[in-house]
C-alpha cells in the first residue's frame, strides 16, 4: 500500500514553499508530488533534473506529475511506475476541499489515506474565512484537517499566534497544530514516521523545532487505552507510528496524526516500538513516559 498525503489551504498560504522544502529534504523518500497545473506550483529550479510535458525528475529520485482534470488516472499511472514511489503527496488547488480528496483514495485499491494537512496564513486566515465569498470554503478545508500548519508566524506577533491558536482549535478540532516559518516542517510531521525503531538521536531533518522519541515495546500493551492517551491533545505530539503487541498475542500497527488514530493487525514481528513526534516547545516526554509505563500488561518480557 502507498500511504498518500493531502496537502490544502487556500491561494497564498505557502503550499509551494512547503513542498519546495519537502523535495528538498525526502529523507530518502522517493516522493510524488502530484498538482493541478505545473503553472500552479513553482518548483526550485535547482531541484529540476529533467522535465517532460507532464512530469517533472527532481534529485533525489522524487518526480512532480501534472494530473489536470484526472486525479484518479495520474494515480493509477503512478502505481505502475517503475520504482514505485514511497509516498504520494497531492497538492490540491486553492479553492478545492482537501477533505473530500481523501476520501475518495481508500476507493482505489493498494493506496492507504495518510492525512490531510491544510495550511492556514497567520496574518489572513481569520479575516477570510469571514469573507462571504471565501470563507465557507475556507472553514471547510480547516474542518476537515488532521493536521493544521500555520505558516508565516514570523509576520505576526506572538499574542496574534497565541490567539490564533485558540480559534484554530475551535474550528478545527481534531486537528493537530504546528507553527512554521518559510515551509520548515519536518517531512515525519507532514508525511508521518517510517521506522519506528529509528533511535531518536538519528533523526532524519535537521529542524531542531521538532523533537521525536521512540519507546521500545516489551511487554504487551492495552491498545485501547495507548489509542486514547496517544490522541490526547495534552502530550503535544502530532504524529505516531508504531507496532504493539496486544494480550492475545497480535502484532498490531498503531498510525495517529492529530487527534485521528488507525490500527490494524500486521505480520508477527520480533520488535515491537513506537516512535512519537511532535513540536519541540508541546510534546510532553513526561507524559509519554507515564502513558506507556500504564499501558503495559503484565504478561512476561517478549
Amino acid at each position: 500500500m502507498i500511504p498518500v498525503t493531502t496537502i490544502g489551504g487556500y491561494l497564498g498560504a505557502g503550499k509551494t514553499t512547503l513542498i519546495n522544502h519537502l523535495l528538498r529534504h525526502p529523507d530518502g523518500q522517493k516522493l510524488a508530488i502530484l498538482v493541478n497545473e505545473f503553472g500552479a506550483l513553482s518548483i526550485d529550479e535547482d531541484l529540476i533534473e529533467a522535465q517532460d510535458d507532464d512530469l517533472i525528475s527532481i534529485a533525489g529520485g522524487c518526480i512532480c506529475c501534472s494530473f489536470g482534470d484526472n486525479l484518479v488516472g495520474a494515480l493509477m499511472d503512478l502505481m505502475q511506475r517503475q520504482p514505485r514511489p514511497d509516498h504520494i503527496v497531492i497538492e490540491a488547488s486553492g479553492v478545492a476541499i482537501p477533505g473530500a480528496i481523501a476520501a475518495s483514495l481508500s476507493l482505489i485499491q493498494g493506496l492507504k489515506p495518510n492525512g490531510v494537512v491544510v495550511l492556514a496564513d497567520s496574518e489572513t486566515v481569520r479575516d477570510l474565512s469571514n469573507d462571504t465569498y471565501l470563507g465557507d470554503t475556507i472553514l471547510r478545508q480547516l474542518k476537515d484537517a488532521d493536521l493544521v500548519i500555520a505558516t508565516k508566524t514570523d509576520l505576526v506577533a506572538e499574542s496574534w499566534s497565541h490567539d490564533l491558536g485558540n480559534w484554530l482549535a475551535t474550528v478545527s478540532p481534531r486537528a493537530a497544530l504546528v507553527h512554521a516559518i518559510q515551509g520548515r516542517v519536518s517531512s515525519d510531521i507532514i508525511l508521518g514516521p517510517r521506522s519506528p525503531e529509528m533511535p531518536p538521536e538519528q533523526s532524519r531533518h535537521s529542524d531542531s523545532l521538532f523533537k521525536s522519541k521512540v519507546f521500545p515495546i516489551s511487554r504487551p500493551l492495552d491498545l485501547k487505552a495507548l489509542v486514547t492517551g496517544l490522541t490526547s491533545p495534552e502530550l503535544g505530539i502530532t504524529r505516531a507510528k508504531g507496532f504493539v503487541l496486544t494480550p492475545t498475542g497480535e502484532t498490531v500497527l498503531v498510525q495517529v496524526i492529530g487527534r485521528r488514530a488507525e490500527t490494524s493487525t500486521s505480520p508477527n514481528r520480533s520488535q515491537h516500538a513506537v516512535v512519537c513526534i511532535g513540536p519541540a516547545h508541546t510534546i510532553n516526554t513526561q507524559e509519554l513516559d507515564r502513558l506507556f509505563n500504564s499501558v503495559r500488561q503484565g504478561a512476561p518480557s517478549i
